[in-house]
């Protein structure tokens, strides 16, 4: 898996934003290791800076000193869709007259096709459904239109995931689509009754490294735009029925210090290593997680079962994220550069590991060779999410169904395949119940292929027409 984009935007007169929301991108940079940038406007145009690469690796003093405007957008990426190369790094930018706009995005739009033809744009043109949503907003304005008119005009025929930050001469916008499937928040610098700038985050961490107060949650379908130190809200698209927040912002993608529908991530996590320990119990010597989202879920696992918790395996802080490597030889390799066993710890114990995920299987199967081989005497798998089934069309970059180890195996082949000596996934409901949010509504379509909208149709490994 790879995760959802991060995106900030920042409106705080007087201050040197860039730099803030540098901050705010290194507090992202969990949600997306390919590239980064911002975009900065000011009086007289809008700068955008951007390239591939961590974001340590693409703003300098010079480059953040260039982006001196009091707006401020920012993005690192991860590809769902479109190239993988610098012209599809975002922010994106569009001239308009003597200004323009730009826009970054976190999600995955599920009818990208169709919002092509109607811009006119031919495939081997097409980059990202981002720059096809540029694309229409230009046009809209062409005719005269405000951006925020072009928004209300563009983004009705938008399908799937998205949250939208813009920046225009004056002001930054966010926006979250009407299911609210990708996080996103706001924050206040300054006082209640007298703010000095607001800021908008894909995660809560990014406002408290900046220095701002958490306000609240962005609705599914509220556009927010701030200009100076004046923030106003507009439900410019209808909300779903049910809000439909991907279930793995818990379980995997956002910061354990995130708060995601008013419950705080880190705590969601334990519990859900609690309920877990209570419905697939093991006698065992050992609780370990595997590093980072495993672990929180493992200290709750020990902590219902009795069984001491305890480190197992030293991680490399300074690789990336396994998923983001190319194939699987590539991700077996890329897991013994990361993570590396406490054989002390180990030897002669029965373990029970506890990991966030399983998606293909390969990182799985080669942290359990690695514990035996360090000479653990039994390696019992248990998993803080149900079974990962189905492709996600909102916003993961997933395999195909035939590459998803649980797509079309039983527990006990998963178990012979992974070469573990049992393997339990939490029930839904628990996942559910340890989360504590019962006002809320997830998207679980990865799990049950219960899809919330129209997505490619999906049979075994293909996809074709719309379903």
């Amino acid at each position: 898996m790879k995760e959802a984009c991060g995106v900030v935007a920042v409106s705080y007169p007087g201050r040197e934003v860039s730099r803030l929301v540098f901050d705010a991108l290194y507090a992202l940079q969990h949600r997306g290791q390919e590239s980064a940038g911002m975009a900065s406007a000011n009086h007289e145009t809008v700068t955008v800076v951007k390239d591939m690469g961590l974001v340590s690796a693409v703003f300098n003093d010079r480059s953040l000193t260039a982006l001196d405007g009091q707006q401020v957008i920012g993005h690192t990426r991860y590809s769902t869709q479109g190239d993988l190369g610098w012209h599809a790094a975002q922010p994106v930018f569009r001239s308009q007259g003597s200004f323009g706009f730009a826009l970054a995005h976190n999600g995955n739009l599920t009818n990208t096709d169709v919002l092509a033809e109607r811009a006119g744009m031919l495939p081997g043109l097409l980059l990202t459904d981002t720059d096809v949503v540029a694309e229409l907003l230009a046009a809209a304005m062409e005719s005269g239109q405000t951006l925020a008119g072009a928004m209300s005009t563009v983004l009705p025929l938008v399908e799937g995931a998205f949250c939208f930050v813009l920046v225009e001469e004056g002001r930054v916008h966010g926006i979250r689509d009407p299911h609210g499937f990708r996080p996103l928040c706001l924050g206040r610098f300054g006082g209640v009754d007298a703010p000095e700038g607001w800021a908008l985050a894909s995660e809560s961490p990014a406002l408290d490294v900046m220095g701002a107060t958490f306000v609240r949650e962005v609705a599914p379908g509220e556009l927010v735009t701030i200009e100076g130190t004046t923030c106003s809200s507009t439900q410019l698209l209808t909300p779903a029925e049910s809000t439909k927040l991907c279930i793995f912002e818990f379980v995997y993608f956002a910061r354990p210090d995130a708060v995601l529908a008013g419950r705080e991530v880190h705590g969601a996590r334990r519990r859900t290593g609690e309920l877990l320990a209570r419905q697939s119990p093991v006698d065992a010597d050992l609780v370990m997680g595997v590093p980072d989202s495993g672990v929180p879920a493992a200290e709750g696992y020990a902590l219902a079962s009795g069984i001491p918790f305890g480190q197992g395996l030293v991680k490399n802080r300074y690789i990336g994220r396994t998923f983001i490597t190319p194939d699987q030889g590539a991700r077996a390799r890329g897991v013994r550069r990361k993570l590396n066993p406490l054989r002390e710890n180990i030897f002669g114990k029965r373990l029970i590991v506890v990991d966030d995920s399983i998606v293909r299987g390969t990182t799985t199967r080669a942290i359990v060779t690695m514990l035996r081989d360090a000479g653990a005497t039994e390696v019992h798998l248990r998993i803080s999410s149900p079974p990962f089934r189905w492709p996600c069309f909102y916003g993961i970059d997933t395999p195909t169904r035939d590459e998803l180890l649980a797509s079309h195996r039983s527990i006990d082949e998963i178990r012979d395949f992974l070469g573990c000596d049992s393997i339990a996934y939490v029930a839904l409901e628990d996942l559910v119940e340890a989360i504590g949010a019962p006002t809320a509504g997830f998207c679980d379509a990865c799990l049950t292929g219960r899809y919330p909208t129209r997505v490619p149709l999906v049979v075994r490994g293909t996809t074709g027409a719309k379903a």
